[in-house]
């Protein structure tokens, strides 16, 4: 497999792999893809781990994945993806022969993680981090058009804090508590406030006139 030494090839191998496994990841593809991708994945770990680098490697990469996967189906808001992403690179890059080779096969991740997004024109998806790309629709069947006019009633409305605002916190108008905002200024719990502006079910609300002379 002396053809692994050529950088390029290093790239297209990881850019292969990194695909089949992100797309196992975003659609289902009945673990085809998850099974190329570990036997691309393997034919790269094999061919550079030594003496030298050891399994450590595999276990950075594969608790990247983890984290991925973790993030993906429980937490979904991409903060932990983001970690995984960078120990999985890490695990790739270490065991390259040099740099050109390392940023080869870091870019050949990148992409083919990017790349990866096209089967879901093909497949069906998992609908892995559905709560952070808010891809439902927000219908009035749902709700969504009838509270977010509740919201836009409140525009003009007088109330008090009911906690400090640095910027946001909890407002109280004619006995209904909100979450609102102050946008940049600091309040303190008990003041008299008026709602300046709703957008969706953002409240913007800001220290009542009276209150500043």
């Amino acid at each position: 497999m002396d053809w692994l030494d050529s950088a390029t090839i290093g790239f297209l191998v990881v850019f292969l792999g990194t695909l089949f496994l992100f797309g196992e990841l975003l659609v289902r593809a009945k673990g085809l893809f998850a099974v190329l991708g570990v036997l691309i994945m393997a034919l790269y770990f094999s061919y550079h781990l030594s003496a030298d680098v050891g399994l450590w490697v595999i276990i950075l990469y594969l608790v990247g994945l983890a984290l991925i996967i973790l993030d993906g189906k429980v937490i979904t808001d991409g903060t932990v993806s983001l970690l995984g992403i960078v120990l999985m690179i890490a695990g790739l890059a270490v065991p390259a022969p040099d740099l050109i080779y390392g940023v080869l096969v870091s870019m050949g991740f990148l992409v083919g993680g990017i790349s990866s997004s096209l089967f879901l024109k093909v497949f069906p998806s998992r609908k892995m981090w559905d709560k952070m790309t808010l891809k439902d629709r927000m219908t009035s069947e749902l709700g969504y058009n009838s509270l977010n006019d509740t919201y836009r009633k409140l525009i003009g409305k007088q109330g008090r804090t009911l906690s400090a605002f640095r910027p946001t916190g909890t407002i109280v108008i004619d006995g209904e508590q909100y979450s609102a905002t102050s946008g940049g200024q600091w309040l303190e719990a008990d003041v008299e406030i008026e709602v300046v502006s709703v957008d969706g079910t953002r409240i913007v609300v800001k220290r009542k006139e009276s209150e500043l002379s």
